[in-house]
């Protein structure tokens, strides 16, 4: 036996206890806990190089609970329901097996089927860089494209498709999708997918396939109907729950910001300003963004260094010793990095990322606030992750308080009051008498103010200069001053009220319901008003999202010249 096989097993063998056998019946289901030896490296599934140099290259260091557990009975051939939220890392639990596993032919090895478009791009996306260093193809295959393409790159060969069932079940007809050698399945999504209608069409689907096939189903939740779908077309499979433990941080002051894509880097630098950081960790979910975020806050003058699985015993205790010595203010890690870290007077811990999962938060957190102290945690969530910290804040117990951004008035405010701070130490000091030879007739030919400014600005280098970031501009959308409207694709006929329509528009991006003005719905479509404040957060939540089952397209109205409205 290899020593690769014997990796292999070990990893699978410490991971059965994780797991149950539940028949037909999927009556019982075995949580995730962080009890026991678990894989904690991606290094410890025993993958070929290949994989794990594109794996690397994604910057992921550990892999995320649904993953640790999954991967190994994957890879065995076992069927698997997997049932966790989104955001749990779910599309590399099955995504690794099936590069991993996928031949070198022409024929259809894998397919993962998804409830929408917007998915399975998200979905073919993450297998690409998975499959990076393989001569493995994927292809996502969706209505709103052009079938031509897709039947060419078919007949070109293609290992994985990633489709949604219509456009799957299209091409079957067609004759040009055959997955009659498919030998992994997979229902992503499945309770959205059954609550979207697509039943029938996966039941034919999965006719289409070979009955000694491996079946993969991810979702949520599992309704009766998901459960009768994995009664009927799964052989025992191994049911994979990830745990909801209670976890409590009470010594911690908990706060989060709304940012913005877009305008992430420019907000943490804002609120960092804003706070008396003596020391501080900044989480990154990546090896590459924690080098990403090193960079850009060097290069804003930050005292930062950055700490991830890349760097070398030596280099980490260099890190480290310059962190306890107060040589750097802002460690950048990832989880991995920081794990057992215990530096006592760690006033702040930033997730910059907001973390997968619940423990995780826990665990990131928890290195501030020692000793007794009390400590200040802050996450940064943009509108897409705003489900993901209310699922944290429910099950955490805590309160996480919402703040606002700091305004660049706040910000030159904070900074003139220290700049002010150490003027009034300088004078204090005394010791200015060179200073003082340097300014000679200049005293008598300028005001004493503008020379002071003068020599202000040129020590400050510019810091007290706040240039405003890039904003969202939507244009004239004929909504009431200060408010932007926006055109939505769903109507009455989505069993929608106004009253509906506000309360999920406020819980998917956050804003409180007094931020959305006139409503006009109509049985297809509707029109909403925003607050020209909340916009942003509006636009960035709903756009890839769903109200009742029903994918959301939203975009700024247009007024007409002449009255009425168009959409763009």
């Amino acid at each position: 036996m290899s020593n690769s096989t014997k990796a292999q097993d070990c990893a699978i063998a410490r991971r059965q206890a994780t797991v149950t056998k539940v028949g037909t019946s999927v009556a019982k289901a075995v949580e995730y806990t962080s009890q026991g030896d678990y894989v904690t490296t991606f290094l410890e599934f025993a993958l070929s190089k290949k994989l794990q140099d594109a794996i690397d290259e994604m910057g992921y260091e550990e892999p995320s609970p649904i993953q640790t557990t999954c991967i190994p009975l994957i890879l065995t051939g076992k069927d698997v329901i997997g049932q966790a939220q989104t955001g749990t890392g779910k599309t590399a639990a099955f995504g690794i097996p099936l590069v991993e596993a996928a031949s070198l032919g022409r024929h259809v090895h894998s397919i993962i089927l998804l409830p929408t478009r917007e998915l399975a791009i998200q979905v073919a996306g993450e297998l690409r860089k998975i499959a990076k260093f393989k001569r493995v193809r994927t292809l996502p295959i969706y209505g709103g494209q052009s079938i031509g393409h897709q039947i060419k790159a078919l007949e070109q060969g293609v290992q994985i498709v990633i489709g949604t069932p219509g456009r799957v079940l299209d091409h079957i007809r067609r004759g040009t999708l055959k997955l009659d050698k498919v030998q992994t399945v997979v229902l992503d999504e499945a309770d959205e997918m059954l609550d979207m209608g697509f039943i029938e069409d996966i039941e034919t689907i999965l006719q289409e396939t070979p009955h000694e096939r491996q079946t993969l189903l991810f979702s949520a939740t599992i309704p009766p109907e998901v459960r009768r779908l994995a009664n009927r077309y799964m052989t025992n499979p191994e049911h994979v729950q990830m745990a909801r433990n209670e976890m409590t941080v009470p010594l911690i002051d908990q706060v989060y910001y709304k940012v913005l894509e877009r305008t992430k880097l420019e907000s943490i630098c804002r609120i960092i300003d804003s706070q008396e950081v003596a020391l501080g960790i900044i989480f990154c979910r990546t090896k590459r963004g924690v080098d990403e975020l090193t960079e850009a806050l060097m290069a804003r003058g930050y005292l930062a260094d950055g700490l991830h699985g890349d760097l070398s015993q030596a280099q980490r205790d260099r890190v480290m010793k310059r962190f306890r010595g107060g040589e750097i203010e802002l460690l950048v890690a990832t989880d991995v990095a920081a794990r057992g870290i215990d530096v006592g007077n760690v006033t702040h811990v930033v997730n910059y990322d907001i973390p997968q999962d619940t423990e995780s938060y826990v665990h990131r957190i928890g290195r501030t606030g020692r000793a007794g102290r009390r400590g200040l945690a802050i996450t940064l969530v943009t509108p897409r992750e705003f489900k993901l910290l209310k699922t944290i804040q429910r099950e955490t117990k805590a309160t996480i308080d919402v703040r606002e951004v700091p305004s660049l008035a706040d910000v030159a405010e904070r900074q003139a009051e220290m700049w002010r701070e150490r003027l009034q130490a300088a004078v204090q000091e005394g010791s200015l008498g060179h200073y003082r030879a340097i300014l000679g007739d200049l005293v008598d030919e300028l005001d004493p103010i503008d020379l002071a400014a003068a020599a202000l600005k040129l020590a400050s280098a510019g810091e007290l200069e706040t240039e405003a970031p890039e904003k969202y501009d939507f244009g004239e959308t004929g909504g009431a001053p200060g408010m932007v409207r926006f055109f939505m694709n769903i109507g009455r006929s989505a069993r929608m009220s106004p009253s509906d329509l506000v309360r999920a528009i406020s819980e998917e991006a956050g804003v409180p319901g007094n931020a959305i003005g006139k409503v006009d719905i109509f049985e297809k479509f509707s029109f909403i008003e925003v607050h020209e404040e909340s916009a942003p957060f509006v636009f960035e939540a709903l756009r890839q999202s769903r109200i009742n089952g029903a994918r959301v397209n939203l975009e700024p109205a247009r007024p007409r010249s002449g009255g009425g409205d168009f959409r763009r």
